[in-house]
């Protein structure tokens, strides 16, 4: 095996073809420039390598050994007299009597039974190496002052893994695993054997990191529909509707090792769908099976950060004449801008071997298939590498290991991390503890004017089981101190928050907060969010005592429980007033005691993991969120005795053409008479931000309900309009829209009108109300709008239909959203 390339410019050639000479043994380059031969015959001990333009040569080879060889070719010096080709008129494509098209649908037709999955049971070794490198820099690099101290990291340089790209390497990761499938019942469990990262010590999450570009670099399965790569479903050329999306072409009959394979070469029919484009080379032996492909993403997509990427499928032929994927290498060149020579590389590598047809096991065997890895798989000897590597590493990639353990003890590199957090992530690390974060240190408000806080964490340094979370904040307007305490302890022994998480929290709380908003991933007192439309200064103050236990099982289903004493008082021009005998009266404060139970299903849900954070992924799976809680009165001060339940359901949907669609339906009920701040308050959202789960242009404390459901769109069109439009399609822009109804109301039991002792809905100093009802109509907002704009910005017009007599409303808004997408 090994790369061609050309003598004078150092580019990889396509399509060069390398041969056991004198026999029809023999492969051709894929795109860049690889190539791969073998034969069982121990007396050929050449290759000869041949290209139109080029000096053929003949390189000899060492019989019965795997060995890599390198060739570059030198130009014919022979000029050529000039010759004009002229094209007639360009047939139109069809379909119709199309023989690459039927051999297609042949293959097609004969998926099923070429998947692994046709077989009773299969089981194989495997074995999957990730790494990263950064492109080009500078060769000189390493002898700047500043940069003199990382000399032996800068100079560990790879320069045949990429031909034409000087590569860095900074992060590797590796793992052996045993596969075990079984059909009936239906079951596949992956055993690690080992794993291995590099670590870049407590400052950064390097499983994380390696978890995260795993997620762009899913399995691609030729024989599924499609698959996601960089967060983007990209349809399969063997789909069952690739005909009707990709155009093929029948360029190649070559052989490999005896058997005869037809290249079809495929592209889009419209370049500015998410789609392959590239060769599958088929056998003609009746299977109609694919062994080998070569794919690339479609130039013409509008994908961000990503400049090229390329997979490259290898499958071997086992004993019963069938054919299973042996080698699977995806390669991605990620940059701000596609004309840069400067980025990052990255490459998901897979080796498959030891293939072993219909041999049952025992039940056990197949038990568990998400069994969490032991930590002894992750400190695996040099001898079981060399042993279940299935690979080699190159010279440059066996070093990272020793480098980054050399560069993590580096004085000069723990401060540049420490720095990069603080911007990052808002926290400056002293040892053990974590301060931060940065911008909630200061922010306001209109009931406590200028707020200072000042607040901090526990790190894996102090404990990886315990953690201990505090901060302090002082309001110049109301002069009073509010403050946070937690404490949590994991019976796991990794860390707190790694999954499946099984700990228990304990923390008080003595904080403002506005009723009804609820903003997604942000923290209330993030100074940006400090600038709100219209009136807000209806908020309560909290004393919040709870304990919370929560407990993740491996398939994904996780159980929370927790108690909760929670006293709330009326702050800024928010008041609690109720009538007793006819005389209206203002009450302090609200105490409830209550009893929590959560169930949340996420079916293959994985994490970006942090150390003291995680984000679950998008997948096409839905996430499943039952609450139940209940009130208690007399028992620790608890005024009320109620019941509530809630079912919340998000499922994303990706959608081909037509995009991506985020969906969320939601249902609750509250059983009892309870006065409005116990009530369900619609989640709204008086900032310039745009929040994808609150109602945009409702107000604080607008809509309470005891019983509603909801459903929310967020679609993304991917430029299904704009990227047919010239002067859009260059700007990379892409079309958005939202639609959000609310459907609710307050049973008789729970309005104050007919109860008087009950706390009466909120109303202005004018007597203009504030809060209200839904009646028989839904509330509905709707929004159409941009996003991509630099790559990560969204700007949205948004537009509340109904409910527009009320006072101080805003019947149009544009607002804002920044978001990382690909």
């Amino acid at each position: 095996m090994g790369t061609v390339t050309d003598a004078v410019n150092n580019r990889p050639l396509s399509y060069v073809t390398v041969a056991f000479p004198g026999t029809s043994i023999g492969a051709n380059t894929n795109e860049q420039g690889r190539y791969t031969v073998s034969t069982n015959n121990s007396s050929l001990s050449k290759i000869q390598v041949s290209f139109i333009g080029y000096k053929t040569v003949n390189i000899n080879v060492s019989p019965g050994k795997e060995q890599t060889v390198n060739v570059k070719l030198r130009p014919e010096s022979t000029e050529l007299n000039t010759v004009t080709v002229q094209s007639g008129k360009k047939k139109k494509y069809t379909n119709r009597d199309n023989p690459a098209v039927e051999l297609i649908r042949k293959v097609i037709a004969n998926k099923d039974k070429n998947r692994p999955e046709s077989y009773n049971y299969i089981e194989y070794k495997g074995y999957e190496r990730l790494n990263f490198s950064f492109i080009n820099v500078s060769a000189g690099f390493s002898d700047r002052k500043l940069f003199r101290k990382y000399k032996f990291l800068l100079d560990n340089r790879d320069t045949t893994t990429a031909p034409g790209k000087n590569l860095l390497p900074i992060y590797l990761s590796e793992k052996a695993y045993n596969y075990y499938y079984s059909k009936n019942p239906e079951r596949r469990k992956t055993k690690v054997l080992g794993e291995k990262n590099v670590n870049f010590g407590s400052f950064i999450d390097s499983e994380g990191i390696g978890v995260y570009f795993k997620h762009l670099y899913q399995d691609v399965d030729i024989y599924a529909n499609s698959a996601l790569l960089v967060t983007n479903e990209f349809l399969s050329p063997i789909s069952d509707n690739a005909p009707s999306n990709y155009k093929f072409f029948i360029t190649d009959t070559v052989v490999v090792d005896g058997t005869k394979l037809v290249e079809l070469s495929f592209t889009p029919r419209n370049t500015n769908d998410i789609l392959y484009e590239g060769n599958i080379y088929i056998t003609l032996d009746g299977n109609y099976a694919v062994q080998k492909a070569e794919l690339t993403l479609n130039r013409k997509i509008n994908l961000n950060w990503v400049k090229e990427m390329h997979i490259n499928l290898d499958f071997a032929k086992s004993s019963d004449g069938r054919y299973h994927l042996s080698r699977s290498s995806t390669t991605a060149d990620f940059g701000v801008t596609k004309k840069q020579d400067k980025g990052l590389f990255g490459q998901r590598y897979l080796v498959f071997d030891d293939y072993k047809i219909n041999v049952p096991h025992a039940d056990t065997t197949y038990a568990d298939p998400n069994e969490i890895v032991a930590d002894e798989v992750k400190h695996r000897s040099n001898d079981f590498w060399t042993k279940n590597r299935l690979d080699t590493l190159s010279k440059a990639e066996a070093q990272v290991y020793e480098n980054v353990d050399s560069l993590r003890k580096m004085k000069s590199y723990r401060t540049t991390v420490d720095i990069a957090q603080l911007l990052l992530f808002g926290y400056k690390t002293f040892g053990p503890v974590d301060v931060g974060p940065a911008n909630a240190f200061y922010s306001f408000n209109p009931v406590e004017g200028f707020r200072l806080r000042v607040g901090g964490r526990t790190n894996i340094d102090f404990s990886k089981r315990m953690l201990f979370e505090t901060y302090a904040a002082y309001g110049f307007k109301d002069q009073k101190w509010k403050y946070f305490l937690s404490g949590l302890y994991s019976f796991n022994k990794n860390y707190t928050y790694r999954f499946p998480q099984n700990y228990i929290k304990a923390s008080f709380q003595r904080d403002t907060r506005i009723p009804g908003q609820e903003l997604l991933f942000l923290r209330e007192d993030n100074f940006l969010l400090s600038f709100k439309r219209g009136n807000n200064d209806k908020y309560l103050y909290n004393d919040n005592y709870r304990i919370d236990y929560v407990k993740e099982f491996t398939n994904r289903l996780s159980i929370s429980a927790g108690l909760r004493r929670l006293t709330q008082s009326a702050a800024g021009s928010l008041y609690f007033i109720n009538q007793i005998n006819g005389v209206r009266n203002q009450v302090n404060s609200l105490t409830t005691s209550e009893a929590n139970f959560q169930l949340r299903y996420a079916p293959h849900e994985e994490f970006i993991q942090g150390k003291v954070f995680r984000k679950p992924f998008i997948n096409k799976y839905p996430i499943i969120t039952l609450n139940y809680t209940a009130g208690f009165k007399n028992v620790l001060g608890g005024e009320y005795n109620y019941n509530k339940l809630s079912l919340n359901i998000y499922k994303h949907f990706f959608m081909k053409k037509l995009g991506e669609a985020d969906v969320w339906l939601e249902g609750g009920n509250m059983f009892g008479q309870v006065p409005y701040p116990l009530l369900t308050i619609h989640r709204a959202n008086q900032t310039f931000a745009y929040d994808p789960i609150s109602y945009n242009l409702m107000n604080f404390l607008e809509f309470v309900s005891d019983h509603y459901a909801s459903i929310n769109i967020d679609q993304h069109f991917h430029g299904l309009l704009f990227n047919r439009i010239p002067l859009l399609r260059e700007l990379k822009w892409r079309e958005v829209a939202s639609i959000k109804s609310l459907w609710g109301g307050v049973r008789n039991e729970n309005n104050p009108s007919l109860h008087p002792s009950l706390y009466e809905f909120p109303k202005e100093a004018n007597n203009a109300p504030i809060t209200y009802s839904l009646g028989s109509k839904p509330y509905v907002e709707g929004s159409v709008g941009i996003e991509n704009i630099f790559k990560v910005m969204r700007i949205d017009l948004v537009k509340r239909f109904n409910y527009l007599d009320h006072p101080n409303i805003a019947n149009w808004g544009i607002r804002t959203r920044f978001q990382f997408i690909f």
